[in-house]
């Protein structure tokens, strides 16, 4: 897709530039800060609320890093936000508020969490709020229903997969195993036609992205980096990294 030079010019910091010990919290203004400062683009992800609000969290229930507990999906967004992260005075953001905090100084790559259940409301948020955002952005998801949705409501919205080799990892049982070899093959790609791919540092080598990424000019992304060899196989294989734990 012309015009995404911008998302490769700079690593890419994975949920910000967090530092748990320094009471730095991933996903929160505090991380994002964090990155701007350091001219890293912003890597997020986005959860919905119980009223259909995007709200920038990796987990689907409140617990692992807030003061609070729940799933999100049985709470509305008034409800979380009042929650503190733990150690923090961070408070859980809207996207609205993550685009009003970045305001265009660096690039946003944002995945859309998904349950696999065919639920659109996330798609349509997003879409909804970076409609009226001036800066560089993209969202991406493992969800091909998630991303095919993204091309039907904003056609115009840069678009990825986030993908890996063999979905081996516990959080993927419930997923049939035909179900992930076609994202593992992206059989996917002639309905979400992503314009780039973001892929597990640790499975490339790939056929499937490094031929999305040398035949049909896809840029590609790799994920978490988190050492200096994990940077080498980044530098070899793909065109940016989206890291986390040091500073390339």
């Amino acid at each position: 897709m012309a015009g995404l030079a911008w998302l490769t010019r700079r690593p890419i910091a994975h949920r910000g530039l967090h530092d748990a010990p320094a009471g730095v919290i991933e996903n929160t203004a505090s991380a994002f800060s964090a990155a701007i400062a350091g001219g890293y683009g912003i890597e997020c992800d986005l959860q919905v609320s119980g009223d259909g609000e995007a709200l920038v969290h990796h987990d689907d229930a409140l617990g692992r890093l807030n003061e609070g507990h729940g799933r999100l999906a049985d709470m509305d967004a008034a409800a979380i936000k009042a929650v503190r992260f733990k150690n923090s005075a961070d408070r859980v953001l809207t996207l609205g508020e993550l685009c009003d905090l970045v305001a265009g100084r660096v690039a946003l790559v944002i995945e859309i969490k998904s349950h696999f259940d065919g639920d659109r409301r996330l798609a349509q948020r997003t879409a909804d709020v970076l409609s009226s955002y001036a800066g560089p952005a993209a969202v991406m998801s493992f969800d091909p229903a998630v991303i095919e949705a993204v091309r039907a409501i904003a056609p115009g919205l840069p678009r990825g997969m986030v993908a890996e080799r063999h979905y081996s990892h516990p959080e993927w049982n419930p997923l049939p195993a035909a179900a992930k070899r076609r994202m593992a093959l992206f059989t996917h790609a002639h309905r979400t036609r992503p314009h780039f791919i973001a892929y597990a540092v640790n499975d490339l080598p790939a056929a499937v992205p490094l031929m999305a990424r040398h035949v049909f000019g896809l840029p590609l992304l790799t994920w978490t980096v988190r050492s200096e060899a994990d940077r080498q196989r980044a530098t070899r294989w793909a065109d940016q990294m989206i890291f986390e734990g040091w500073r390339p």
